[in-house]
């Protein structure tokens, strides 16, 4: 069914994304006849969230900034440029691979394009390897919105450009 979002088997090549990944999760979203490549379903996903996740965003970057993690990929290696605090580190048509590595975990977003022209569907797979009790303590606390977080994020590709 267009524009439902479900939890699907992860289908990516960990070891040459992340190796080592501890987390890994994917979900997938029919989009129909909507034409997007990978690039701009992951504008739709990141730079148009809901509000709420702008706000859980925001709240982030206040905790975490006395434990100096990052805020955003700035500065990172970006060989295709930034979408919103992420950087593009390979990019296809069909494939875009965002992400950075920081001190207490690396993590990779993938968005991939996939299907005929009348009936394509996205996935989106993360990747997190943590490095430290802090890295895991992280992944831990943001577990219980990371679905919730994806799962509203991916709706927007369903819907039309804005």
């Amino acid at each position: 069914m267009i524009g439902t979002v479900r939890e699907v088997t992860p289908n990516v090549d960990a070891g040459t994304l992340l190796a080592g990944a501890q987390f890994i999760d994917a979900f997938r979203v029919e989009i129909g006849a909507t034409a997007v490549n990978a690039r701009e379903a992951c504008v739709r996903m990141v730079l148009h969230w809901p509000r709420w996740v702008d706000a859980l965003v925001r709240l982030r970057n206040i905790l975490v900034r006395p434990f100096g993690l990052k805020t955003s990929g700035e500065g990172a290696p970006a060989p295709y440029g930034l979408i919103g605090l992420f950087p593009v580190v390979s990019e296809t048509p069909e494939r875009l691979v965002a992400g950075f590595n920081d001190s207490h975990l690396d993590f990779r977003l993938v968005v991939e394009v996939a299907g005929t022209p009348a009936s394509r569907q996205v996935t989106s797979t993360t990747l997190v390897r943590t490095h430290n009790l802090l890295g895991r303590t992280y992944l831990a606390l943001i577990m219980p919105f990371h679905k919730l977080v994806v799962r509203s994020m991916m709706k927007r590709i369903a819907e039309p450009a804005r």
